[in-house]
């Protein structure tokens, strides 16, 4: 199998199918462990295995649907899927980041794991729970509690820990084992399998994300940013309004419960025997009859802590019944009672008899809802009312407990929310955008190097970018624009080599023309541009100049070293090719030619295309002829004002000269022309340049044996 087939349709499904498998191995694993009262689940060898082959997104999934499902026979699984959850970011994390195949990271990964699953599993199991679910665990917990003098919170936390290395321990080791045995290319695909491009190795991703570093707000922070916003506000909107609704509902049906327990009592007291309950309590008739009627009421009223019966006067409250509880004792018959502060606005309706509605207060007694009833005598006159109390505070507390079980079942699946967020935000937008932006960012800086280019464009196409949405329209677009520009290069460049073949064409004709009319300079042309080239190449070599000897500087001095005796063109032929000594004034006319070539280049470079090279074309042409010492002509420049292509050339241009025959001597013998040129550093020569053709000696000889073959 191809190691780079990946998001595949086959893939997919491999994917799904590890899953799936995951969950199998959990579920089975914790219904096993669970059902034989084991202290330990094993229920995470599947996520472990998931995430390391998969990574993240379907380790989260294997982990919450573990749980989901492990609730069919352990209702307090539900509460462990943010645990599992973890389990699986660290697995994913420590898979990439750590070589998981040292024993020592293993232990590592091991003992990190265990302790933080032992005490997050204590904080649940204190908080929501109210203790150890396990009964192996509770009896290890009576157990070591005779031995040891510890907090219970504290003995369970060293317990779960312990228990956790064991657990995990041994999950991991049952994971590695499943992976050894996992053919390398079903992992392969499978890991492969949700990307959307080429599958980039490691290296490339630390260079993508690299790439997100230097940017204030990268796509993948905002997105993570919005996607966290939004669950976040989605979360704690709708728990609020859920537990508004809740706590309303309930409100309402524990009024309700209030109000008939009140009229329940008031039903069973005898009106006309108020009076006598109040001054004689149990030796009066009835009265401990009516009493148990009240428990019975107030133990089938759900929620109803206090159940009473008092008589309202005008300086207080006189208890007629009242109940006990297990916090607080029972007054006694005819104990006054001042009126709370939540009663006074009601007072007028109480002496009047009237039934008032139901009354929420907050004071010494809690807070509390409190529904009275009147109690009616066989003349229908109000005798005393029946209270029944109902604690407000209970049931929000157990609304808090409620809402802290469902946000620990919600918070495994905002994990895996944000995860899939991330997934598909990393997956279809982040890793292909910071993909195509390396690749373009090689292609910019290949510059014009076609190889460069070529290889950038190739290595852009195997990115092969194939989310099917804007963004590998994008990226299609950016290689066909990238084609077309490499090909425009190529044909851009084909174009220039061509004007550069033409243009150099140009120069050699230009340079016959006046090689032509000399009689005796004998390939003078090609000779001096091969030791030009001798020559700058060895102060490159050498590092002379380096600020100005760049490959352009020197492919420009070597394509015009046959133009430095344009100017000879506009001498007369009887002095260019006079057999004796020149006179004092043919040798003036001579020394025109550097004048002459100068002003020929001047007037080429202001009409031809080409004008860079063309400019040491001229300075060859024009200064060939100084001096170091400034003893040249035309103008006496010395040293280093002297252009320096004119310098090499002068090098050049005298030994040629000294080393050829012409009509009005014969050529020196090698070493006498050599020994001429050494003597001439540093007086006429750039001793730099004098340096550099007497190391290149080997060179210069091949030249002179190459021109006298041909001669």
């Amino acid at each position: 199998m191809d190691k780079y087939s990946y998001g595949t349709k086959r893939g997919g499904w491999m994917r799904a199918a590890s899953v799936m498998m995951g969950v199998a191995v959990n579920v089975l694993l914790a219904f096993v462990s669970y059902k034989a009262g084991l202290p330990v689940y094993m229920d995470s060898v599947g996520t472990m295995t998931v995430a390391a082959v998969g990574g993240l997104f379907p380790g989260i999934m294997t982990a919450i649907a573990s749980n989901a499902i492990c609730t069919v026979f352990n209702s307090s699984a539900a509460y462990f899927g943010i645990i599992n959850a973890f389990i699986a970011i660290y697995t994913a994390w420590a898979v990439r980041k750590k070589n998981m195949r040292k024993p020592k990271n293993i232990a590592v990964y091991v003992a990190i794991l265990s302790s933080a699953t032992g005490i997050f599993s204590t904080l649940i199991e204190l908080t929501v729970l109210g203790g150890a679910q396990n009964d192996s665990l509770r009896s290890m917990m009576e157990t070591l509690g005779g031995h040891v003098h510890a907090p219970m919170p504290v003995m369970l936390m060293a317990l779960n820990v312990m228990l956790e290395i064991f657990d995990k321990g041994l999950s991991s080791g049952v994971a590695l084992v499943l992976l050894y045995f996992m053919p390398k290319h079903i992992r392969l695909q499978i890991r492969n399998s949700g990307w959307r491009q080429k599958p980039p190795s490691q290296e490339e991703i630390k260079t993508m994300n690299s790439l997100s570093k230097g940017i204030k707000y990268s796509l993948k922070s905002r997105m993570t940013l919005m996607f966290l916003m939004v669950a976040v506000t989605l979360t704690v909107l709708m728990g609020y309004i859920s537990m508004r609704l809740v706590f309303r509902t309930q409100k309402q049906e524990k009024t309700e419960i209030a109000v008939n327990a009140a009229k329940f009592a008031a039903d069973v007291v005898d009106g006309d025997m108020v009076d006598d309950y109040i001054r004689y309590g149990e030796e009066a008739e009835g009265y401990t009859e009516t009493e148990e009627m009240l428990h019975k009421i107030r133990k089938n009223a759900a929620g109803v802590t206090y159940l009473y019966v008092v008589q309202i006067r005008e300086d207080g409250c006189y208890v007629v019944f009242d109940l006990d509880t297990n916090d607080t004792p029972a007054y006694s018959h005819g104990d006054k009672i001042e009126f709370e502060e939540a009663f006074e606005p009601y007072l007028p309706q109480l002496f009047a008899g009237e039934e008032i509605a139901p009354i929420e207060s907050d004071d010494i007694s809690g807070w509390l809802l409190t529904a009275y009833y009147p109690i009616t005598d066989s003349a229908g006159r109000c005798r005393a009312y029946a209270g029944a109390d109902l604690s407000l505070r209970y049931m929000a507390d157990s609304l808090g407990n409620f809402v802290l079980r469902v946000a620990l079942i919600l918070a495994g699946f905002f994990v895996l929310v944000i995860a899939y967020a991330l997934w598909v935000t990393g997956i279809y937008m982040v890793y292909p955008l910071n993909n195509i932006v390396n690749k373009v960012g090689d292609f910019i800086s290949a510059g014009t190097d076609q190889q460069k280019l070529d290889e950038s464009v190739r290595a852009l196409r195997e990115i092969n970018v194939h989310t099917g949405d804007e963004v590998e329209k994008l990226y299609r677009a950016i290689c066909d624009m990238a084609v077309n520009q490499t090909e425009q290069m190529r044909s851009i460049r084909r174009f220039s080599e061509n004007t550069a073949r033409m243009q150099d064409g140009l120069i050699i004709t230009m340079a016959d023309l006046v090689e032509n009319r000399d009689s005796d300079t004998g390939a003078h042309i090609q000779k001096t541009a091969a030791y030009v080239k001798i020559i700058v190449e060895g102060l490159k070599r050498k590092g002379y100049y380096a600020e100005k000897i760049t490959p352009k500087f020197m492919s420009d001095v070597v394509r015009s070293a046959p133009l430095h005796d344009i100017g000879k063109i506009s001498i007369p032929d009887n002095v260019l090719n006079k057999k004796g000594k020149l006179d004092e004034a043919e040798y003036e006319i001579i020394k025109t030619h550097t004048t002459a070539g100068r002003i020929i280049m001047e007037k080429a470079i202001d009409t031809v295309e080409g004008e860079n090279y063309l400019k040491e074309a001229r300075n060859m042409a024009a200064y060939h002829h100084e001096r170091w010492d400034g003893k040249g002509y035309p103008e006496g420049l010395h040293g280093e004002v002297i252009p320096l292509a004119a310098r090499i050339m002068a090098v050049a241009d005298v030994f040629d000269a000294l080393a050829s025959p012409r009509v009005y001597k014969p050529a020196f013998p090698l070493e006498k022309a050599l020994s001429i040129i050494q003597e001439g550093s540093g007086t006429q020569f750039d001793p730099k340049c004098v340096e550099v053709f007497m190391e290149s000696l080997p060179e210069v000889k091949a030249v002179l044996k190459k021109y006298s073959e041909n001669g």
